[in-house]
């Protein structure tokens, strides 16, 4: 039997296109795009859901996450849990301030610093993901052999590749994490040898061909991609 873990990112949301930190006072919900991403992840999930059901759904508790899975997951017919653990880092006193701002007073690229926390109350890149992973962790040993679902961030997909590649903090690669793009691991024999965590897709957005040409401008209809 295998265990799967799907990790869907939420919607366009107005503190990614104000660029500020989404906290729960920065993150004031989808933008319309957003909500139009999620319908479209809907649609897929009930395609996948009715080739293999989906055993559990867990979603962050910031706003933008809940909305797309109330979005997305409505059809599927299985109770959503929200796992605060999930919630991407918590930004302190730079709740809602410009990335501009925050970077600025810092002074240095996160990325440089991993174990220091950009703003007073802040987490570290590294206190996060030690918090994601335990929580992802958490969720796979609640639901041995069944189908997951969790709706939550691009951060927590990173944290979900750093737990099973094995990864240092900030190895240097980032990963693309696009918005309502899903990302899927499976925990299940290979052809030969014992079973193992195996990424199956990652970053998936072709449930999105559709709205992402209907939000181009003529011109860069023409221009290609």
């Amino acid at each position: 039997m295998e265990t799967d873990l799907l990790l869907a990112r939420h919607g366009e949301a107005h503190c990614n296109l104000r660029r500020v930190a989404g906290g729960e006072i920065g993150c004031t919900g989808l933008t319309e795009r957003g909500r139009d991403q999620a319908r479209q992840l809907g649609r897929r999930l009930r395609r996948m859901h009715d080739d293999q059901p989906f055993d559990a759904v867990y979603v962050s508790s910031r706003r933008r996450a809940r909305e797309t899975a109330e979005l997305a997951t409505g059809g599927l017919g299985v109770p959503v849990t929200v796992e605060p653990a999930l919630a991407g880092p918590q930004h302190g006193v730079a709740d809602g301030r410009p990335w501009t701002e925050i970077w600025a007073a810092f002074g240095a690229s996160p990325g440089d610093e991993p174990d220091r926390p950009f703003a007073e109350g802040a987490e570290s890149w590294n206190q996060y993901l030690a918090r994601a992973m335990a929580a992802l962790g958490e969720i796979i040993e609640r639901h041995p052999e069944q189908r997951v679902l969790v709706v939550a961030h691009a951060e927590t997909v990173e944290a979900a590749h750093t737990r099973f590649l094995r990864l240092p903090s900030r190895p240097g690669v980032g990963f693309a994490v696009a918005h309502c793009s899903i990302t899927w691991w499976s925990h299940r024999a290979p052809e030969f040898g014992a079973a193992r965590w195996q990424l199956v897709k990652h970053n998936s957005t072709r449930h999105l061909d559709q709205i992402e040409s209907a939000h181009l401008t003529p011109a860069a209809r023409e221009s290609g991609p």
